[in-house]
């Protein structure tokens, strides 16, 4: 529960000072739409948009409209299929997406006492998985007695 409120609370910084800017208050669907195009390898298209994020074509659309306003997106014509829009990085939206990052590292930034505690859990989880890791190792570890001569184990 606590990692749940530590979530929440990170994310709640990060909304609360990207709405006191000057610049665009995005909705979560337009923000999911831009991350989806900026963070995945394109092509983008509507059709595919919808489908991945499990919405319709038509609230794709919309928040693309707005979007495409705001010059954060631009939507293109399918030269190989004419019935594909195809949605389109932009420079704007680039430099938008690049200051959101900025105001979500600044919300995560982590106090002297957290990093530690944060640095012996990420210590405590890495010698776990080594463990692990050593134990299944030495389950599927053949016997040297069981390889027969003249052939590599």
């Amino acid at each position: 529960m606590a990692r749940n409120l530590k979530a929440l609370g990170l994310w709640r910084t990060a909304l609360i000072a990207s709405v006191r800017q000057a610049g665009p208050d995005l909705s979560a669907r337009q923000m999911a739409i831009m991350l989806q195009v900026y963070l995945t390898d394109p092509p983008h298209t509507v059709r595919g948009l919808a489908c991945t994020l499990s919405i319709s074509k038509p609230a794709v659309t919309r928040a693309l409209d707005r979007l495409s306003v705001l010059g954060f997106v631009k939507r293109k014509r399918d030269t190989e299929d004419k019935r594909n829009v195809l949605v389109q990085r932009t420079v704007r939206g680039s430099v938008f997406l690049s200051d959101f990052a900025e105001l979500v590292i600044r919300a995560g930034a982590v106090a002297p006492d957290d990093m530690a505690i944060v640095q012996a859990e990420e210590e405590m989880a890495a010698a776990a998985k080594a463990r692990l890791e050593a134990e299944l190792q030495a389950r599927h570890a053949i016997p040297e007695d069981t390889v027969p001569e003249g052939t590599a184990p």
